[in-house]
């Protein structure tokens, strides 16, 4: 089973990408750890102050399994009012 990920603002720059599927099962920080490194320092400075969506809805366990399926969304801290 996959699920997606999708990056916004600086996550985005930082991954190269805006959008990539990986494998689920895994939890919100072992996914950040796959992230990291696949795609280098540049996006682990991002992910540390990053925010989690998970189908929408904010992920404050990061250590429960995401099924498959599933998108995440990667919200780094946005400036602005």
């Amino acid at each position: 089973m996959q699920l997606t990920v999708r990056y916004f603002a600086g996550a985005r720059a930082a991954a190269g990408r805006s959008e990539e599927t990986v494998a689920a099962g895994r939890s919100l920080d072992e996914l950040v750890e796959e992230l990291t490194t696949r795609h280098g320092e540049r996006l682990a400075v991002v992910l540390k102050a990053a925010s989690f969506l998970v189908d929408g809805v904010a992920c404050h366990d990061r250590r429960f399994p995401l099924p498959g399926g599933v998108t995440v969304d990667v919200l780094p801290p946005f400036a602005g009012g």
